[in-house]
């Protein structure tokens, strides 16, 4: 098996700057300007410069907001480990890739230890107490999305369709819609999502 290597930067190092500096990657890859981008994905350009730069870590919306008008997954911008080709990938939990609102203290964890080498990822959220995520825009079609809560109460928007699933139940759903989630309960939240994209 193949282990993360210890020198390499995980989450504790600079993740507005390593998110920020994979923005700024992908956008010059995709041959766009700032102001381009920021037509693309409704986001300020002075919001982007200063996301670029590490100088701002951003919400959730607006980093999912990124990601889409770029045409990756959020993850793809956070960071975190890649396969070598035929090998096991271990990647301690001290190592996840994080991403946290600073607004709203939700987080988001990496827990793919190789998430560009299939089709589907592995995420763990933690949703404080009374704390919403707010509306995410739809994904690519094709895509679909599965989880389990295992700790809490949680609140599923999908359209105009709410759900609440408590600690052991589950929903899947097509990602190609406007979804959200919320926490409306006074305990925090933790549930394991499966996003998997069809080729």
């Amino acid at each position: 098996m193949v282990e993360q290597d210890a020198n390499e930067p995980h989450h504790g190092d600079d993740p507005a700057g390593a998110f920020g500096a994979n923005v700024r990657r992908r956008r010059e890859e995709a041959k766009l300007t700032l102001e381009q981008l920021s037509i693309q994905s409704s986001v300020s350009r002075a919001m982007l410069s200063k996301v670029e730069r590490g100088e701002k870590s951003p919400t959730i919306g607006v980093a999912s907001k990124i990601a889409h008008a770029l045409d990756v997954s959020l993850s793809d911008l956070i960071g975190g480990p890649t396969a070598a080709s035929g090998a096991a990938v271990v990647m301690r939990k001290n190592e996840r890739p994080i991403f946290r609102d600073p607004e709203t203290g939700f987080e988001r964890h990496m827990v793919s230890a190789a998430p560009g080498a299939g089709t589907g990822e592995l995420v763990v959220h933690y949703l404080p107490a009374q704390v919403s995520i707010g509306l995410l825009p739809a994904y690519p079609p094709g895509t679909e999305k599965q989880l389990v809560v295992l700790e809490g109460t949680l609140t599923v928007l999908l359209g105009g369709i709410t759900q609440t699933l408590d600690t052991g139940d589950s929903v899947f759903f097509q990602a190609d819609i406007d979804h959200g989630f919320a926490n409306r309960t006074d305990n925090p939240c933790e549930y394991i999502m499966v996003i998997s994209r069809r080729t």
